[in-house]
């Protein structure tokens, strides 16, 4: 570690149907406010279920009519929450060369995709790459630096942010754009996701289909969106006297190597990707005032996840949040949220509480956050993001009072 720059988190920015903004996103955790509600897939009304959409979106401020044209919804998405960051920071204060851009998409443009089939127009292939976000925010805010796009499943938005660290410790950058988005809100993604039981089709509310850790669980509720982190070299920022919402101190990455879309059962590479994190941010497990769990509703997920945390901090010995329960699931999504999420608990020395969550699963030895907000002292906060093909991503952020630049 000695010898590496610090990293600050010093902009934010999000869509997604719990905020149009971080702070809109925050009221909505710490109100339980659930951004779920039945959403009907396709045109005739036939695919409903519960979903997080973003119903009043509009990309006409970021984008011109010709670009929104040419840009599929997840990347209209993506260029509103990476503007919003930027002008959050206060603007990108290094030349163009010296910035960087990293998105994470697991679905990349599939609602151009599936709109396409059979009569693709000149810009199809265009709009459904995976990269297209990289693109439109580097061309937009004149990044001529390093630009990468990561697709690993639900754990994307999480490496997107830890790859991103990587950038500017390497030198490779001074700053960088670094989050995630999908829009995979398509009838061919839902029935996907329902017949193979993962997502909830069914329930007696809507409003709380999303319930992490819950023995009433049914799935996760798919999400649509896009979150977005300004990563500055923390010397660079007190320089130009920036707002610093916390430090981004440790990333790990691991992969299970046990079955394409089931963690392992014992929580063995969420485990140990919590440990590497903890390790490169030179931090101990009993040091960590609070969890930001992947969560997803999904009972293998939520065991395998549950073990991890208690092998690693002890059980119930550490307060845990699940913010899924208010967001939904945002795929690629997802894990840069819970980035945005993670850097407020810690500016706001809040742990949020976990929506829905009326009768803990006995299997999962957990603290687990409920009713109210509660007060975490200053110290490692960590977001964990658990993946279909075994990818795991965490990412360690911390009070940024005291830390050498």
């Amino acid at each position: 570690m000695t010898g590496r720059p610090a990293v600050a988190v010093t902009g934010l920015g999000v869509r997604c149907a719990a905020g149009a903004s971080p702070q809109e996103l925050w009221e909505s955790l710490v109100r339980c406010r659930s951004a779920t509600a039945l959403h009907a897939f396709d045109d005739e009304g036939t695919v409903v279920y519960p979903a997080a959409a973003m119903t009043a979106f509009e990309p006409a401020g970021c984008l011109a009519p010709k670009e929104v044209r040419r840009t599929d919804r997840s990347v209209q998405l993506a260029v509103c929450a990476a503007v919003d960051a930027v002008a959050d920071a206060g603007g990108l204060h290094v030349g163009p060369g010296r910035r960087a851009v990293v998105t994470g998409t697991g679905y990349g443009g599939v609602i151009s995709q599936e709109n396409g089939i059979g009569q693709p127009d000149v810009l199809y292939a265009p709009r459904l790459m995976h990269n297209a976000g990289a693109y439109w925010i580097s061309a937009r805010l004149r990044i001529a630096g390093p630009s990468l796009t990561v697709s690993t499943a639900c754990a994307s938005g999480t490496h997107a942010v830890g790859e991103a660290m990587q950038m500017i410790r390497a030198g490779c950058a001074d700053v960088v754009v670094a989050g995630g988005h999908d829009s995979p809100l398509t009838p061919t993604t839902a029935l996907a996701f329902g017949r193979a039981g993962a997502m909830v089709t069914e329930c007696e509310d809507p409003a709380s289909a999303s319930r992490p850790f819950d023995v009433g669980r049914r799935g996760f509720v798919l999400a649509e969106g896009a979150a977005f982190l300004v990563l500055e070299r923390l010397d660079l920022a007190r320089a130009r006297g920036a707002r610093v919402y916390a430090t981004l101190t440790g990333y790990g990455r691991t992969s299970d190597a046990h079955h394409l879309t089931a963690p392992h059962p014992d929580g063995a590479g969420a485990r140990a990707c919590m440990e590497q994190a903890l390790a490169d941010a030179g931090s101990t497990a009993d040091a960590v005032t609070h969890v930001n769990a992947h969560g997803t509703g999904t009972e293998l997920n939520d065991l395998a996840e549950a073990r991890a945390i208690s092998d690693v901090f002890g059980p119930r010995a550490v307060p845990v949040t699940a913010p899924k329960a208010v967001t939904g699931h945002g795929l690629g999504l997802a894990g840069a949220l819970e980035a945005v999420i993670t850097a407020l608990s810690v500016r706001e020395g809040l742990a949020p509480p976990t929506a829905h969550l009326t009768r803990l699963d006995p299997r999962c030895e957990l603290d687990m956050v409920v009713g109210e907000p509660r007060k975490i002292l200053d110290g490692p906060v960590i977001s964990n993001s658990f993946a279909f093909g075994g990818h795991n991503a965490c990412v360690v952020f911390d009070s940024p009072h005291g830390c050498g630049t």
